[in-house]
């Protein structure tokens, strides 16, 4: 491995960043990787075809500007040089949450080019003599150097000009005898002097100091040879087994296989060497100094000899003051340990607690599903890498399918069919008993999961040891993945420790004083000894109870029972004996639980202050990449489990104290009564709590469908929890997240960053990124945050915006009976999943019983956003009912909306605002569900009038809108009728009045309470607007109707009463809140004068009626001239009407508004005229308008034409409506003559009945002369007897007869235009002459009688 100079440093690039790699064969695979940021292409494979890697055959080192990999095979050497990380951003300030690796472009490279590789001479020779190991660094001249140990003795040295510059390749040979320089090649044995086999060097390793560079051999002859490249000659010679105390010669005879030799240099120590001499049964470490003296030479002070009773060594690295080794034991399980070569007294290895490999076996219980529990266990992080599963997959179906592609979930689905067609496959009966099958399951799924274990193990073989300098943090590389070691806490390394090493300590660091210090001891022991006599099944029954919320204190009693029944080697005696050590046993007790229990006093501010920019950048960067969050939870269930199990068995141990107190406790009950009412009850719970932890540890994520989440966070959004968005995750689909990850991603880690270092001179500290120091901080603050006993509710919290919602309903499951914080903030987050799960009645339960806690629990005070002393208690649970409220109408559940707004009205007794603002919810929402009596009785309830007011204007609308307007007409408007009726006015003045009926159901309103003169108003007004706005047939249709309602409500009135005002004819209504307008120039138009008022009798209406009729008649008769009949006076619809033919109509209308009827008979004459001459044409649309017209009598007798019947319709309105001096009469002979139609005899005889002098006038002022001249003969004779009777003179001249005249103006007048026209006027002169005779006798008759 390779760590980053500036790897510990926070304001860098490279902070937390190392490579490590593994070769195989002619194959080396790099990884880089970072804890703070995830690194793109990060992992690159490098294959030389036939060139086998040598040991110690990759070094990487960096330069200002570039990382250098050098690689050296048993053929050739070679240089990759890449761009420093600080190199490829042009800030040290990086705020990408993902960045380019150094290996992004290695594919650009060529490993062959002639500048950064050479073939070494020896290439094609043997296997035997390629070189056994190798060394190589960059030179200060920027040379790349490889050293090669060759398999005759000697080293070879092959160095390449620097990476910018040109040169020569050129090999150098070491040896003690002399130096000699070629420029290639390797020289013949027999002429290379005194060197011999067991000079050759079997471990090397390289140091560069000041202008030289040591070149340290540890060969097969137990010598450490040190070189200097610079003078090319061996400088110091020792004999290792000189620090062997024993046994020297039995070493000396065979040759030196497995010894290792590694460095460090500090500038405090100087250069300091480790060598591992392996010897079967006495392998040790010796640590030796590199003393300098004058004259160049050198020796080696001897610091330590370590020995070590493991045989099989993989790795060891030595530090400042430590060694650390990893080995394999003879289980073939990895082993590491680590000690301090200048201070261990005792000569004992610390111990690693390695992470348990997962159990052989698997328990299924009885009553469980075997595949369930098998995928459970096999799927559950911190157990197997998905390439182990992988590969027993591959293996189990014996194919040769990849399956690289796959997801999490996917992987698990194939996994099951694949076990389960194998096991169908196996069957050949066709029926089984339940049993049978169960057992069948079992044997199938525990062999795939031997597969899997088989497969995990060899994934876990370790590799090598790495351990960065900067940051001291320690990996340990295996052939499948990184393992990164954690400092271990004080009580962990207790309960961990083996026996040896628990009899050899005295004190520990949980207690303050000696006595207490062994006491301690002795507890931890005693536990360990609980733990190992605890049989398997007895565990399960502890862990099933934990997870089926069972009490803890009564299950761990039943085990005690269980233990006590079946302690065949007095384990529990023993126990008890070890108990009787122990001086003060609740003091001890106590000590342990007060450093197991995680509680804090209260919620610590995470908020950074008095911190740059920069630094706060950097912090939300520190251990922010997708390994360090993995490796950091997976820490936090190690923990967590450690822990589980130690409170069981402080728990099992305490019952058996209690079962035994007489004989432990000398000091009587007390301490037994601390024990019952204190410590168990104490151990009890965190037991729970880590339990707890352990299981939301092993929980995974949810992958959320993006649409569901967009919905579920605008739906969270309403409750103003967080000013970000939820950040997504950008783990592998091999890697799946579990909840924690979730949480200390998106909320935990920044929190804990500003914590840690809050009070830290960041700008300043140079090594601040001390990994044991750092990692055991974070893990302490992200456990703390978890803890469910401590006020924080960022955990639940995180869950819930995350849409983590099953993951949530076990936590708030699992944490219910027993923990007493934040209980009205679980049932909320509860209330929320039940939400999400479709189960409202539910949520609402949790959310009622949240209530309670409003004013106590900071999770809930910050939903409501109230200040805890400003807000009394009833104003914060309205704060929080307005927030519920405002999520359920978002979700769309108007019914609990109803409901918890009832409930919140309660606590608003005092509060005339808050009811008002719930009783307009309670409205809107009953109004929404069609619940319209509901809808009424919350709309009376509202204490506000402005809002009652807007309410009732949305019931109005609504209800008209549904069409239920029965509803609307039936309530009652106690004390609101004024402003229904303004409300339904100003709506029906101001929408479309085809659309909408709100005229109609004002008109119904006011039937309904039998007030006939306002409803008569509005049907007028109605009627008014049609005719002036809807100018068509359905609108002149709806007009009449409204005026005949209209006239019908003033009928029903007291005639006294039965009056109206005339609406305003204006466009635009006075309606309250209308904004005052304007004129041309934007100043404030002058108030209208106030308008003369019109009163509307019955008569009145009668009149518009007659003309709203007659209107309707024209349209229905001729539907093109509706637009015009609409906007027509009473005068120019008598004109149209007779246009169209319309003659009753046009009498009625005349008539109702005592107009000359003239007009129609002048119009029927006209069109009587038309058809005389036009004869037959058109007949259809005569027969229309004749049909509109009601005639006097049907003639059967004879077949009658449409003239015809024209005629005899214009007789019968002569007839019918006749008038002084028969004026119609006269109009109708006056339009024949003027068109020079003559006129009908009946015509001529009823008007000479009625006025012959004016028919005279007629005939002289359209020269008709001979008609004249014998309506004159008629009408003398007619005076002298001759027909009198079509005169209509009742008596004929005589002296006792009334007196008679003659027309003699126009007669003379008739003379003078008969002479002027020469036509003869004999016969009239002697008529008038016979005339003037009788009357003259006439006349002196009379006097003579008087």
């Amino acid at each position: 491995g390779f760590s980053y100079e500036d790897s510990g440093k926070l304001l860098s690039v490279t902070s937390n960043r190392f490579i490590h790699w593994s070769t195989s064969g002619d194959t080396v695979q790099f990884v880089e990787q970072s804890l703070d940021t995830n690194l793109l292409n990060n992992a690159v494979r490098l294959h030389i075809p036939n060139c086998l890697l040598l040991p110690g055959g990759v070094c990487i080192q960096e330069t200002l500007n570039n990382v250098i990999i050098l690689i050296v095979t048993s053929q050739s050497v070679h240089r990759l040089v890449l761009p420093h990380p600080t190199r490829m951003y042009r800030s040290d300030l990086v705020t990408e949450l993902q960045m380019q690796s150094i290996f992004t472009d290695i594919g650009k490279l060529n490993l062959n080019e002639p500048a950064h590789s050479y073939v070494l001479p020896f290439a094609q020779a043997a296997p035997a003599s390629a070189p056994s190991t190798s060394a190589a660094w960059i030179s200060h001249q920027g040379e790349a150097v490889f050293a090669l140990a060759s398999p005759s003795g000697g080293i070879t040295a092959v160095t390449l000009p620097a990476h910018d510059q040109d040169g020569l390749c050129l090999s150098i040979e070491l040896k003690q005898s002399s130096m000699m320089q070629r420029l290639a090649g390797w020289m013949p044995t027999a002429i290379r002097g005194d060197q011999s086999i067991p000079d050759l060097a079997i471990s090397l390793a390289v140091h560069q100091l000041e202008d030289d560079t040591f070149i340290f051999a540890l060969c097969q002859d137990h010598k450490l040879r040190m070189w200097s490249f610079k003078h090319q000659m061996c400088l110091l010679v020792t004999d290792m087994l000189e620090y062997m105390p024993a046994g020297r010669g039995e070493v000396k005879a065979s040759p030196a296989l497995a010894h290792k030799l590694r460095l460090f240099f500090s500038s405090s120590t100087g250069l300091c060497l480790a060598i591992y001499l392996a010897v079967p049964k006495r392998s040790q470490f010796c640590v030796l100094q590199l003393v300098a003296s004058e004259n160049n030479r050198y020796s080696l002070d001897h610091i330590s000899t370590l020995f070590t009773t493991q045989e099989t060594l993989v790795d060891f690295v030595l530090t400042a003051s430590d060694i650390w080794a990893v080995w394999l034991d003879n289980d073939d399980q990895t082993v590491v340990k680590y000690i301090s070569f200048e201070h261990s007294t005792t000569g004992m290895w610390n111990q690693v607690f390695v992470q348990p490999s997962p159990e052989e076996e698997v328990h299924v219980g009885e009553d469980q599903d075997p595949r369930e529990i098998y995928l459970d266990v096999l799927f559950s992080p911190l157990r197997f890498t998905a390439s182990a599963i992988i590969k027993a997959l591959q293996i189990y179906k014996r194919g040769t399918e990849r399956y690289s592609d796959l997801s999490w979930e996917e992987l698990k689905k194939e996994v099951t069919v694949t076990v389960e067609n194998e096991l169908q496959g196996s069957v050949t009966e066709y029926e089984f008993c339940q049993e049978d099958y169960r057992l069948l399951q079992v044997e199938f799924w525990s062999k795939f999961y031997a597969c899997c274990l088989q497969y995990q193990d060899v994934l876990s073989t370790p590799l090598a040891l790495h351990i960065s300098p900067a940051t001291a943090m320690v990996c340990v590389l295996k052939k499948g993945f990184v393992s990164f070691l954690f400092p271990c806490f004080a009580v962990d390394h207790l309960y961990l420790s083996s026996d040896e090493y628990l009899f050899s300590e005295e004190e520990t660091l949980i207690a303050e004083d000696s006595n207490l210090s062994r006491d301690v001891l002795q507890l931890v022991q005693c536990l360990r000894m609980v733990s190992e006599s605890l049989p398997e099944d007895m565990a399960y029954e502890m862990d099933k109870a934990l997870e089926d919320l069972l009490s803890p204190e009564k299950v761990s009693e039943k085990v005690l029972e269980g233990l006590l029944a079946s302690d065949n080697g007095n384990v529990i005696q023993d126990i008890l004996n070890k108990l009787q050590d122990i001086s003060n046993p609740t003091v001890a007790i106590n000590t342990l639980l007060r450093e197991l229990d995680l509680e804090t006093d209260a919620e610590t501010d995470t908020r950074p202050t008095g911190q740059s920019l920069r630094v706060r950048i950097s912090l939300s960067q520190l251990y922010g990449s997708s390994v360090a969050a993995s490796l950091i939870c997976q820490a936090v269930c190690q923990t967590a489990m450690t822990r589980t199990l130690l409170c069981r068995d402080l728990l099992i141990l305490q019952q058996l104290y209690l079962r035994n107190g007489d004989n432990v406790f000398v000091a009587g009950s007390a301490p037994l009564l601390q024990l019952q009412q204190d410590l168990i009850p104490r151990c009890s719970s965190l037991l729970c709590s880590y339990h707890l932890l352990k299981q939301m540890s092993l929980t995974l994520s949810s992958s959320v469908p993006l649409d569901i989440l967009n919905a579920d966070l605008q739906h969270l959004s309403v409750l103003e929890l967080s000013d970000s968005s939820t950040p997504t995750s950008s783990r592998s689909v091999l890697n799946p997240q579990t909840v924690v990850e979730l949480f200390y991603q998106n909320v935990a880690r920044k929190a804990i960053m500003s914590q840690i270092l809050s009070q830290q001179d960041v700008e300043g500290s140079q090594a601040m990124l001390h990994w044991p120091q750092m990692i055991s901080s974070v893990l302490t603050l992200l456990c703390q945050f978890l803890w469910p006993s401590n006020p924080s509710f960022l955990f639940p919290e995180c869950l819930m915006v995350n849409c983590q919602y099953a993951q949530l309903q076990e936590y708030v499951r699992l944490v219910g009976p027993w923990c007493q914080v934040n209980v009205g903030s679980y049932r909320f987050v509860l209330g929320h999943c039940y939400l999400a799960s479709g189960e409202g009645q539910k949520a609402l339960q949790c959310f009622q019983e949240a209530a309670a806690e409003v004013d106590k629990e900071e999770f809930l005070m910050k939903l409501t956003g109230s200040d805890e002393e400003a807000a009394t208690a009833t104003a914060q649970r309205l704060l929080y009912y307005n927030k519920v409220l405002r999520l359920l109408e978002d979700i769309g559940l108007p019914e609990l909306v109803i409901n918890l707004a009832t409930l919140a009205i309660s606590e608003a007794a005092n509060d005339e605002r808050s009811q008002a603002a719930l009783w307009t919810r309670i409205f809107k929402h009953h109004l929404d569900l069609g619940h319209n009596s509901q809808a009424y009785e919350a709309l009376t309830q509202n204490p506000d009038s402005s809002r009652q007011l807007d309410c009732l204007r949305q019931l109005v609308v609504v209800l008209c809108e549904r069409a239920q307007l029965r509803d609307l007409v039936q309530f009652s408007f106690v004390n609101l009728h004024d402003e229904v009726v303004s409300i339904i006015e100003s709506r029906a003045r101001a929408v479309d009045l085809m659309t909408h009926n709100y005229y109609e159901l004002l008109y119904a309103f006011h039937i309904n309470r039998h007030n006939y003169r306002k409803a008569g108003t509005v049907m007028f007004e109605y009627g008014m607007r049609l005719g002036r706005e809807v100018r068509t047939l359905r609108g002149l249709q709806k007009q009449v109707n409204c005026y005949l309602a209209a006239l019908n409500c003033l009928r029903l009135v007291h005639p006294d009463y039965a009056w109206i005002v005339q609406p305003s004819s204006g466009a635009a209504y006075e309606r309250p809140g209308t904004s005052p307008k304007r004129n041309y120039d934007g100043e404030f138009a002058a108030n209208p004068v106030s308008q003369r008022i019109d009163i509307l009798e019955l008569k009145d209406l009668e009149k518009e009626y007659a003309l709203a009729r007659s209107r309707l008649t024209l349209a229905q008769q001729d539907p093109s001239s509706a637009a015009i009949a609409g906007g027509a006076s009473s005068q120019e619809m008598v004109t149209l009407l007779v246009q169209t033919g319309l003659f009753d109509t046009a009498l009625t209308l005349c008539q109702t508004f005592n107009l000359s009827l003239t007009p129609v008979f002048e119009g029927l004459t006209f069109k009587c005229i038309k058809l005389q001459y036009k004869g037959d044409q058109d007949q259809t649309e005569v027969w229309n308008w004749l049909a509109a017209n009601q005639l006097p009598t049907v003639i059967t007798t004879k077949e009658s034409s449409a003239t015809d019947e024209a005629w005899r319709l214009l007789a019968h309105y002569l007839e019918k409506y006749p008038l002084q001096n028969a004026q119609y009469h006269r109009g109708v002979i006056n339009k024949l003559l003027s068109h020079g139609v003559p006129v009908p005899d009946w015509l001529l005889s009823s008007y000479k009945e009625i006025d012959a002098a004016s028919l005279l006038r007629l005939y002289l002022n359209y020269d008709q002369l001979e008609s004249a001249a014998e309506l004159v003969l008629e009408y003398v004779d007619a005076l002298l007897g001759k027909g009198h009777q079509y005169f209509g003179i009742e008596r004929p001249l005589s002296a006792t007869a009334s007196l008679v005249w003659l027309p003699y103006t126009s007669i003379d007048q008739l003379l003078r235009n008969l002479s002027e026209s020469q036509i003869n006027e004999k016969n009239l002169k002697d008529k008038l002459a016979e005339y003037h005779r009788l009357v003259d006798q006439s006349s002196r008759n009379r006097l003579m009688a008087r």
